[in-house]
């Protein structure tokens, strides 16, 4: 499994990715979906960058690694598919988005409406094998999912990075570009949920794209 060759193209021809460390990292990563159980599904390993264009990209929300458990992950940071229990950061989240903008929580835990308004829903890591959290950290996707960072910071139009959670924020030295804008909080986890609650940080998400002259996310 070439990683490369799987990303999309417009995102493959902006990232600045070693050829080295990227036929290391998928050779691991095919050897992982080839001997143990692995999450997401292998074909949903890119849909965060499918969903998302890099020229579409406005806004990054950034996740530590995959859910672990059986049916959940599909590839977008804090999002489980239709009809899957939410899990309890996203049920947080839901919590937070009810009261800072009034949305109704929903028992639909697909962000996909999100990503195809372009919020990118990057995990640091993008791939877990089962039940095992943080089991393919520090093997070589930080820095392909940095590199993702950069191109965005690159980008010479606003985008919103929300950086939730202090591995989150360990990413703000990568965003240098003064054009963007930066929210950082505690993350929704249940361990950290009442320094997350009150942050607001979906209406700070679209006052920064409204200042820029950009259309509001419909969160």
């Amino acid at each position: 499994m070439d990683l490369t060759e799987l990303l999309p193209e417009d995102w493959r021809d902006r990232l600045d990715l070693d050829p080295l460390a990227m036929s290391a990292l998928s050779a691991y990563v095919s050897e992982e979906y080839e001997t143990q159980t692995v999450y997401p599904p292998r074909e949903d390993l890119f849909n965060a960058f499918r969903h998302t264009r890099y020229a579409d990209a406005r806004v990054l929300i950034l996740g530590q690694d995959p859910y672990h458990g059986p049916g959940q992950a599909h590839g977008l940071s804090f999002s489980v598919r239709e009809g899957v229990k939410l899990p309890p950061s996203l049920r947080n989240i839901y919590k937070e988005l009810a009261t800072d903008l009034a949305v109704e929580p929903t028992k639909n835990g697909d962000l996909t409406r999100w990503a195809d308004q372009g919020v990118l829903l990057l995990n640091a890591v993008l791939t877990v094998r089962a039940g095992e959290a943080a089991s393919h950290a520090k093997k070589g996707w930080e820095v392909f999912t940095d590199a993702a960072i950069r191109a965005l910071n690159d980008k010479q139009e606003r985008v919103v990075f929300v950086l939730w959670g202090a591995y989150a924020r360990k990413k703000a030295a990568l965003i240098t570009n003064p054009l963007h804008y930066v929210h950082e909080s505690a993350h929704p986890s249940p361990l950290s949920a009442k320094l997350f609650f009150g942050t607001q940080p979906f209406s700070a998400v679209n006052k920064a794209l409204a200042d820029a002259g950009q259309t509001e996310i419909a969160w």
